[in-house]
């Protein structure tokens, strides 16, 4: 069937279940991801004027390369199957557009010595862990990731998580900031292996997937300060408090501070650090444009996003509330009370009623309970 997105039309398969059985992979339910790819990468040129060179690593149908193409993007797609090679090749010519197209595995074809992108896009079906060596090792400015297996990420399926991020996951109820420091903490140690510090830029969960784009600074000092952003989290399940504490050894407290409860949890190593930039979110968000199908969507995810208070785990407002026995009251009115108190707060995209604070839960409990 014939799909228009953005300022391009392309052939996809026609799937019930996408990513299921033989066909060339399209998820019509990744547009959001797809449009926000193209607004960062707009956004990009203008923070990098150098950048010209993008790889779909994965490109399936090959929408998302054509629609970097059509950006003015130096654009390559690769995929190992030959189905999706020739339909990649039907798009680029569908939209008359000059765009490299190669029948090459992502690994073989970014190892070649003359194989260097300035920006990486990794969007395989399930973990990109596979790839991300490869891409560290040969990517000049931005590597942007996908991951679609937030099970394993967000702890659900434990022994998957471990085994793919070399990580402890926990399935909390912020299970999906979880998955996403998770990921960034497994892609900050694959890129120092390269002397390569990772920044992330914008990065959000949505759906079924979590999105991340990575800037890169070349150097063992960046690789190690990027390093320095990763730690451990304490969890206590029964009253909701955590802390966090920065290092690879983790030295983290046995029982809760708040609650005496000996039941906390340990997770690591994940990235503690800020997981945007509030410049280059604004910067995206003003680079949407009205022909983008989730146009609308995006602008409020990346408004949200860009206020967010830089804080590793987020609160559910009807979760505490339920704890302690009250009626969770407007959003807006719960996290100003937070303010109103002294301390940062903002929403957070993760749900409607999830926010983010530098204070613990009993200061939590102190500024919003009468």
């Amino acid at each position: 069937m014939l799909v228009r997105e953005g300022d391009v039309a392309v052939e996809v398969p026609e799937q019930a279940d996408a990513g299921v059985g033989e066909g060339v992979f399209f998820n019509p339910q990744m547009e959001l991801n797809r449009d926000v790819t193209v607004a960062a990468l707009r956004a990009y040129r203008e923070r990098e004027a150098r950048a010209a060179t993008y790889l779909d690593a994965t490109a399936a149908s090959g929408v998302r390369g054509v629609r970097a193409a059509a950006e003015g993007w130096e654009t390559t797609m690769a995929d190992v199957s030959e189905d999706a090679v020739a339909l990649c090749r039907e798009n680029r010519d569908r939209n008359d557009l000059d765009a490299e197209v190669v029948h090459r595995d992502a690994n073989s074809l970014l190892h070649d010595a003359d194989s260097v992108f300035d920006v990486v896009d990794l969007d395989p079906f399930g973990t990109p862990i596979p790839f991300a060596d490869a891409a560290f090792a040969n990517a000049r400015n931005l590597v942007c990731v996908t991951a679609t297996d937030t099970a394993p990420l967000c702890g659900a399926h434990f022994e998957s998580g471990v085994r793919s991020y070399s990580a402890v996951p926990r399935n909390t109820e912020y299970h999906a900031e979880m998955g996403l420091r998770i990921l960034l903490g497994a892609l900050a140690r694959t890129a120092a292996r390269y002397d390569a510090g990772v920044r992330p830029i914008l990065s959000h969960v949505s759906d079924h997937y979590v999105r991340t784009y990575l800037e890169l600074d070349h150097g063992a000092t960046p690789a190690n300060d990027a390093v320095d952003e990763l730690g451990h989290l304490a969890h206590c399940p029964e009253c909701l408090w955590r802390t966090t504490d920065e290092g690879l050894i983790a030295d983290l407290p046995e029982s809760c501070a708040a609650c005496g409860s000996e039941h906390v949890v340990h997770a690591g190593p994940l990235w503690l650090g800020p997981a945007h930039d509030a410049d280059f979110v604004a910067a995206t968000r003003a680079a949407l444009s009205p022909e983008m199908g989730t146009a609308s969507r995006a602008d409020d995810l990346l408004d949200r996003i860009g206020d967010e208070v830089h804080a590793p785990t987020h609160y559910d407002q009807h979760r505490l509330a339920k704890r302690w026995g009250i009626t969770a009251g407007p959003m807006d009115e719960f996290v100003e009370a937070l303010r109103d108190a002294g301390h940062a707060a903002s929403r957070a995209h993760f749900g409607g009623t999830t926010f983010k604070t530098d204070a613990d839960v009993t200061e939590i409990e102190a500024a919003v309970v009468d």
